[in-house]
């Protein structure tokens, strides 16, 4: 079963035992660089699988205001990862899906959810896709991985 919690100090051994694939980090950033970055506006959360922590992200409140393509009203995705270790189960599609449920409930006066994804990461765009998330047809290019595509779910 799959669980979204916002990240709290119990969290923290856990997540920082997270690990992902070399290839990976350059996408999502290490557990100690999620940790780093809460803020107001920076929200970290936990993906727990049967009680065990094994992956994190970030909503972003103030994702419109950094990103052009992301109206009023809208939420972003960053760093979205998955433990190396947990990959290939469905975990990840999973916790996408699990996602926008959580969003109802918690983030209910947000309208959609904004993401970027490397276009070199075909599974991530794949899970994405799967758990709810459309392709928007464009491109955002100011990443430091290269292009990203954008792509856009519904909360409401």
């Amino acid at each position: 079963m799959i669980e979204i919690e916002q990240l709290t100090n119990s969290h923290l051994e856990s997540v920082n035992n997270i690990r992902l694939a070399e290839e990976q980090v350059k996408f999502a950033g290490t557990a100690a660089e999620f940790l780093l970055d809460g803020s107001e506006t920076t929200h970290l959360h936990v993906i727990k699988s049967n009680d065990v922590i094994v992956g994190f992200f970030k909503l972003d409140t103030s994702y419109p205001a950094n990103y052009r393509f992301c109206p009023e009203g809208s939420l972003g995705l960053r760093a979205f990862a998955i433990d190396k270790n947990q990959q290939g189960k469905g975990i990840g599609t999973a916790a996408v899906k699990a996602l926008f449920s959580y969003l109802k409930t918690h983030y209910s006066n947000y309208g959609s959810i904004y993401l970027t994804v490397n276009c070199k990461n075909p599974g991530a765009v794949a899970c994405y896709q799967k758990g709810g998330f459309e392709d928007t047809n464009e491109l955002y290019l100011g990443g430091a991985a290269g292009p990203q595509y954008i792509m856009r779910g519904k909360i409401a």
